[in-house]
């Protein structure tokens, strides 16, 4: 079987997440313990009673998803279901790392929490948001949002998620502009995401800048043999990638998600599994490749599924 495990990103997190893998397995549970140890972060609080407004700070939400993702890959692992590839989708990057030991899980708690701090804290006092735009060409959305640039207001476009899906980030003004604008284009939906700030954007520079300094502190291991799926450019990291390089301008450069499926159409995968809280990224997939296998894995139920289809 080749499998590709997928670790999804802000937006996807919600209130209980990862609380029935903690009631049932203890390997769950250490990895909430250890979160909670690594950052000083109340993590078990914030993902089993934490409420939308806390949940979706981005300090909070990028170290609470990526936890619940951790804690559910435990026990995927215990029950010998390997993958060859793996990506995440930004945050969820990290967990793929260390599913293919290139950083540990205490390296990706301590960074995950730096990177959401400063994201959440070093920007320009505006007010931002972020739209998917669907049924438009990433191209015409480029076009559409340089225009609105040009014209003294920020939108560019963030994570192309598939060739009919892009993620544009901005300033409020500039979002509900290029709304307007795609609409008139073609797009057949703008849909506001549940995020809190101008994510993969220039924007973020003097956190991109402070963040390196701290991720030049960490040890990088020499990888196993997962593929693991550069958001940066859609390339599988190699052991002698510049990490620190890599996820610090991660910070300021689009997500680009949509190359990672190009790579799985031509890898002839049998299951899609997307680890951790919400469907976005197996949704992805769906609408790029129409018979695809996939499989949800944010609850128990979810993991019989996985079980059950894996035997």
């Amino acid at each position: 079987m080749k499998n590709v495990f997928l670790f999804p990103g802000q937006g996807s997190q919600f209130t209980k997440m990862g609380k029935d893998f903690y009631d049932e397995y203890n390997e769950s549970k250490e990895i909430f313990n250890l979160a909670n140890n690594i950052t000083n972060i109340n993590v078990k609080e914030l993902c089993f009673e934490g409420n939308d407004e806390e949940l979706k700070k981005t300090e909070n939400a990028q170290i609470c998803i990526a936890t619940t993702s951790l804690a559910i890959l435990e026990v995927i692992k215990k029950n010998k279901i390997e993958a060859e590839f793996a990506a995440g989708l930004s945050l969820g990057e990290y967990v793929a790392l260390v599913y293919g030991e290139f950083i540990s899980i205490e390296d990706c708690f301590r960074l995950l929490k730096i990177r959401g701090q400063l994201m959440q804290n070093l920007v320009p006092d505006e007010k931002y948001k972020m739209a998917a735009v669907i049924g438009l060409e990433s191209n015409k959305i480029e076009e559409i949002c340089k225009e609105i640039e040009e014209n003294g207001d920020f939108v560019v476009p963030a994570n192309y998620n598939y060739s009919m899906q892009t993620v544009i980030s901005g300033t409020e003004e500039g979002i509900n502009k290029a709304g307007e604008k795609l609409k008139e284009a073609g797009a057949k939906r703008v849909i506001e995401l549940n995020t809190s700030g101008p994510f993969h954007t220039k924007k973020l520079e003097k956190a991109k800048e402070e963040y390196k300094k701290e991720i030049e502190k960490t040890n990088f291991g020499v990888g196993n043999n997962v593929k693991v799926i550069r958001n940066l450019d859609g390339k599988i990291y190699k052991k002698e990638d510049n990490f620190a390089e890599i996820l610090s301008n991660h910070i300021v450069s689009p997500v680009r998600f949509d190359k990672a499926i190009n790579i799985f159409k031509e890898s002839n995968i049998d299951n899609y599994i997307e680890i951790g809280p919400g469907k976005a990224m197996t949704g992805f997939i769906k609408k790029e490749i129409k018979d695809a296998n996939t499989y949800n894995v944010e609850s128990i139920e979810g993991l019989k599924n996985l079980l059950g289809g894996n035997k």
